[in-house]
């Protein structure tokens, strides 16, 4: 019996390898119907004898093979009729439904689902090798309740076993979809290809599958349909939308393509190069990484046998997980066409793969040998036979040992008194096919290679899937190596595996993993920008803002260092910061440290001249006393320095501005109370001057420690409510960890501040208007600029003080204090000491009264 057949008027080519389905029948025993033979209208049009029968219980009740002929395209001037398109041969549906009722006839007569004779009556049907064929036979089966085995694709439609009877010998094809996707994200395949096949599965896994995809960052150079195979007269059509799809496939800049196929999709890739009209056709399909699905596996037409293998060179493939089969190269090797003469199928193999005619065959050909029967199919190339079993071929073999241990275990169930033995051969007395679905749900054994064999409430096989890689050779022959594969009952990080190593790439790669990338990676260091009407792996790298940085390629977003780290020239590392604060060890930190105690010796040796010159005109006119005091202010100030200097502790904190506020208000206040002395000292001497009473070393000790109180209560005050303290600045240079004393309250340093900026601004001021006034030394004009550099230095401290950081803002405080301290030392005391020790004929008294005179 045959079918599902196309039958079309024209020559016929018979398709190598379509197997479409295996039927598997019962003998059943059953009740002679003395009813005419009425034969079916459905004709063989290509016998060929097969010898498969096996006597006992299970025989194959036919294998049915596809055939094509080529035809007219049929077109209607009018709506056809169902008559009309019943009286055609080119709706394969139509032709689906009546093989399938076909199988459902008794031999030899075409009474579907009668159990009228002691024949052979159908139990289960293995078959569809793609999509389509499976839905229209199931849908004729289940009407009749039969169990349907499907080993080539899934309904693009999934429905209850229970109610469609029909159970995949694949696992959920879902789980290989997660498998590729899983592929593609382990090596960064983020921008692919795909070829769909133009049919219901093909819609489902364009608007399902890839969806999927895209959330996870895959998107696509291309989605196209692969063309229909045509064998009537619009092949031309065909033709041309094989050479759209095989240019715009092959001129695409991505190198990885998923081909949603099904088992005649590798012929039509192996044609494509071949239907492309591009007259520089350098294009090769070996310029691609084809990732392909389970329902695909290799096929080839006659004429495809000398064509280039190399295109499917370090291409991956998912298939049902394989356990090799025992013993079954030894059955291979047991064929032997010439003692099976009733076998047509196996002779007619036979002159296909090894070219050759048999004498008994009737046909000649010059240049064919005749076959002796005795060629080994080892000698093959892989791409005529695979001496090992194919994916699909294990599938059949599984549903074949499930329908056995199912059979088996409906019959064990059935009570002694539903079983009689008759001629010493145990039969099954009318038992109905519908109820072999219930075992075949709870079905569970190990076939013959081992491998635990179960269906799950889906009807799908509970397996995983094999990763396969192609390794073709220059002799036609190919070799598929495991390198991976999926098991979705496994630990979440054992579903999916893959072997770098173990892949072969195709060549052109040079054994270096490939890149499917919209563009190139973007470095460390930048950052991804989405281009403008471009999917969204479409991108253009910026480098990462000042500040931040990216440490992996292909990031999407900047960040920023952890506390404690800055990053690097290149902005794609974090380094750790070093610590920074104004030491004795380095060059600046030295030379202040050395200024400041050159300028303390200065000052001690001013303070040692004037003590011992204590008694001359100079010393006496410039009140001895506040000397000496403004100049241990300013040894204490120049010795200050140094507490600025070091990494900073609580005492030196505590101490740095307090000390530095009341050590100047006592030195600003010794020259406030010298001007005014000076003032004073002249309103004393007009006539009648009431000034007298105030002229001695008491009002200038009380002037010089009331400034110094106000002082000591604004630091009594900021030490009571917020002191200084030690602290770290993370975040004002880059680069460093700036450890630092925190004033506490910025308020109260600038209160300090000001209160020496109003007592500096007060001597200047009185020093200023009493620089006309007569003095031998010039007292109040000397007092005057000093405090007019005094005034400089600090007013300019404070921007530059705000604008710098770190250390440097400490360099800026101790340089203002060693400037400020030395201009007071040196316009106040060196003409002193000039006069004291070079010009000491001008240290007398009548030069003192010439002078004031």
């Amino acid at each position: 019996m045959w079918g599902p057949v196309n039958v079309l008027a024209g020559g016929l080519i018979p398709m190598r390898a379509m197997v479409i389905a295996a039927v598997v029948s019962l003998l059943l025993p059953q009740a002679v119907c003395n009813l005419l033979v009425t034969k079916c209208s459905i004709s063989n049009p290509l016998p060929i004898l097969h010898k498969r029968y096996q006597s006992g219980d299970i025989s194959i009740g036919a294998i049915m093979s596809q055939i094509y002929q080529f035809s007219a395209m049929i077109t209607f001037t009018e709506r056809p009729t169902i008559d009309h398109l019943e009286d055609l041969v080119h709706f394969l549906p139509t032709w689906t439904y009546h093989a399938a009722l076909r199988i459902l006839s008794i031999k030899g007569r075409f009474f579907p689902n009668y159990n009228c004779d002691p024949r052979n009556n159908l139990i289960a049907v293995i078959g569809g090798p793609n999509s389509e064929v499976s839905t229209f036979m199931a849908t004729i089966l289940r009407s009749f309740k039969l169990p349907q085995f499907i080993y080539g694709s899934a309904p693009s439609v999934k429905e209850n076993p229970q109610v469609n009877f029909y159970h995949q010998v694949f696992p959920n094809v879902d789980d290989q979809y997660k498998g590729i996707l899983q592929l593609l994200l382990h090596f960064r395949w983020t921008w692919i290809g795909v070829v769909k096949m133009n049919d219901d599965n093909g819609e489902r896994f364009n608007n399902e599958i890839l969806p999927k995809f895209a959330q996870v960052g895959i998107c696509f150079a291309f989605i196209e349909k692969a063309p229909l195979l045509s064998y009537s007269n619009n092949i031309a059509d065909m033709i041309a939308e094989g050479s759209r799809s095989y240019n715009a496939i092959m001129s695409s800049t991505a190198t990885v393509v998923i081909l949603h196929g099904q088992i005649h999709t590798m012929t039509l890739l192996r044609m494509l190069p071949y239907l492309s009209n591009d007259e520089n056709n350098s294009m090769k399909t070996d310029g691609k990484v084809w990732i392909m699905t389970l329902e695909m596996d290799f096929t080839s037409l006659p004429f495809e046998r000398s064509s280039d293998m190399n295109f499917i060179h370090g291409s991956l493939s998912f298939f049902v997980h394989y356990e090799p089969v025992p013993r079954f190269q030894n059955f291979l090797r047991t064929w032997n066409p010439v003692l099976e003469k009733d076998d047509g199928f196996i002779r007619i193999f036979w002159e296909q793969a090894f070219q050759c005619l048999f004498s008994t065959s009737g046909r000649d050909s010059p240049s064919w040998p005749v076959c002796s029967g005795k060629e080994k199919l080892e000698s093959l190339p892989t791409s005529v036979f695979e001496t090992k079993m194919t994916s699909q071929s294990y599938s059949i073999y599984n549903a074949i040992y499930a329908l056995a241990h199912a059979l088996q275990e409906m019959h064990s169930s059935q009570s002694k008194h539903q079983r009689k033995l008759d001629e010493s051969r145990l039969k099954v007395l009318m038992k109905q096919p519908w109820q072999l679905n219930h075992f075949l749900q709870s079905i569970s054994f190990n076939n013959g290679a081992g491998a635990k064999i179960s269906f799950n409430q889906h009807g799908e096989l509970e397996a995983g899937f094999d990763i396969i890689n192609w390794v073709t050779f220059p002799n036609q022959s190919f070799l598929k190596v495991k390198v991976g594969g999926t098991d979705p009952m496994a630990y979440q990080e054992e579903t999916f595996t893959i072997c770098e190593e173990a892949v072969i790439w195709p060549s052109r790669f040079n054994q270096v993993q490939p890149l499917s990338l919209c563009n190139g990676n973007c470095p460390a260091g930048y950052r991804k920008i989405e281009k403008e009407r471009k999917p969204f792996c479409c991108y253009d790298c910026f480098p990462c803002p000042e500040g931040e940085i990216t440490n992996q390629n292909d990031m999407d977003n900047c960040f920023h260092c952890q506390e404690g780290q800055y990053p690097n020239k290149e902005r794609n590392d974090c380094l750790l910061k070093d610590v920074s604060f104004l030491s004795f060890e380095e060059p600046l930190g030295i030379s202040l440290a050395s200024s400041a105690f050159l300028l303390f010796l200065i000052t001690a040796l001013v303070l040692g001249i004037f003590t011992k010159y204590k008694d001359t005109p100079i010393v006496k006119a410039n009140n001895r006393n506040l000397s000496y005091t403004l100049l241990v202010s300013l040894m204490l100030s120049f010795l200050c320095v140094l507490l600025f200097i070091g990494q900073p502790g609580k005492v030196a904190c505590l101490l740095q501005q307090t000390a530095f506020g009341l050590i100047f208000s006592v030195a600003v206040g010794c020259v406030l109370a010298k001007t005014i002395m000076v003032v004073c000292a002249f309103m004393a001497t007009k006539p009648g001057s009431r000034m007298r009473k105030w002229m001695g070393w008491k009002m200038a000790t009380s002037i010089v420690i009331f400034c110094s109180l106000i002082q000591a209560s604004l630091c009594a005050v900021w030490l009571a409510t917020s002191p200084p303290f030690p602290d770290v600045d993370m975040n004002s240079m880059a680069d460093k960890i700036i450890v630092k004393c925190n004033d506490g309250s910025t308020i109260m340093f600038y209160s300090v501040l000001g209160f020496l900026g109003f007592l500096s601004m007060s001597s200047f001021l009185v020093a200023f208007l009493a620089r006309k006034l007569p003095d031998s030394f010039n007292e109040a004009k000397l007092i005057t600029f000093s405090m007019l550099v005094f005034c400089s230095v600090w007013f300019s401290f404070v921007p530059t003080y705000l604008s710098t950081k770190g250390k440097y803002m400490v360099a800026v405080e101790i340089f203002s204090i060693l400037a400020s301290s030395a201009g007071l030392l040196v316009l106040i005391f060196f003409p002193k000491c000039y006069i004291i020790l070079a010009r000491s004929d001008l240290n007398n008294k009548e030069q003192l009264i010439r002078r004031n005179l």
